[in-house]
């Protein structure tokens, strides 16, 4: 503060600690330069995803005060930025407001909640008692993490499925150990079984879908092997096998499973029931 922004700044032996010589009526402007402020348009455009949420007012807020404090040397405007750049994404949910600021605050006090789940494919919404650990937006859709008190394990539920919210006075301790990074590692997408299983997946693609699979991170695990004719074969390590079959679907014939056997059958089974349904009659 001193050597960087200029303030009067001096140590007070006595006291042990800083003190203004001199009043300060505000801190001087931020200087920021043409890549910065660039970086940090992406980052606002990014924090879309927590629209409609709790976090949409203070966010904004964060970022108006940055952007008033910057001084006029910067020949780039939003307005150019936003012709230049842009976020788009599919299936982004609604958010309701209060069911999540319910969930948040249960979160950050560590209280007990009380709330109504319907599973997909379920016909009735059934009661759950769980400690909240963690909210997380994955693939726009926001997800709970909590520990399951009647199933004694950590489960995984989607916010849309959830209603009827009650958040008890019984405060609990999230356990040190926790770690959602952990907790998912062995997951494609969200949902992680309770289950020392691993499965090795190994998929090949063909010269049309390589490229594009190359472009991305999917999984920590993942490791990419070149083959002849442009192909590849991408090597996972995952926990369950849900969430990687829909996505092997959604190549269709672009992509082949070599292992693990039962997720081939799997594949095989998905894959001949879309033909009968789109089979002429």
């Amino acid at each position: 503060m001193r050597y960087r922004l200029g303030l009067p700044i001096e140590y007070d032996q006595l006291h042990f600690g800083f003190y203004y010589t001199e009043p300060v009526a505000n801190f001087p402007t931020i200087e920021i330069s043409e890549g910065e402020l660039v970086a940090l348009y992406v980052g606002q455009k990014a924090l879309s995803q927590y629209k409609g949420t709790s976090f949409e007012a203070p966010l904004s807020t964060a970022f108006r005060k940055i952007t008033d404090g910057l001084r006029d040397t910067i020949s780039v405007t939003w307005s150019d930025l936003d012709s230049a750049i842009s976020f788009r994404s599919t299936g982004r949910t609604t958010a309701d407001v209060h069911l999540f600021e319910q969930l948040s605050h249960a979160v950050f006090k560590q209280l007990e909640v009380r709330f109504d789940y319907k599973k997909p494919g379920a016909g009735r919404y059934e009661q759950r008692y769980v400690q909240p650990y963690h909210l997380g937006c994955v693939e726009n859709l926001w997800y709970l993490f909590a520990f399951d008190l009647d199933r004694g394990q950590l489960r995984t539920f989607a916010l849309p499925r959830i209603r009827d919210v009650r958040v008890s006075k019984t405060r609990f301790k999230r356990p040190l150990e926790f770690s959602i990074a952990r907790f998912l590692e062995q997951s494609f997408g969200v949902f992680a079984k309770p289950t020392k299983i691993k499965y090795p997946v190994r998929i090949v693609f063909d010269a049309f879908a390589a490229p594009r699979i190359q472009e991305r991170q999917w999984h920590p695990s993942q490791r990419i092997k070149q083959l002849p004719n442009g192909r590849i074969e991408l090597s996972l390590t995952l926990g369950n096998l849900e969430e990687i079959e829909r996505w092997i679907l959604s190549w269709g014939s672009h992509a082949q499973v070599l292992a693990p056997a039962e997720l081939k059958e799997r594949i095989a089974k998905s894959a001949s029931e879309i033909a009968d349904a789109y089979r002429l009659s």
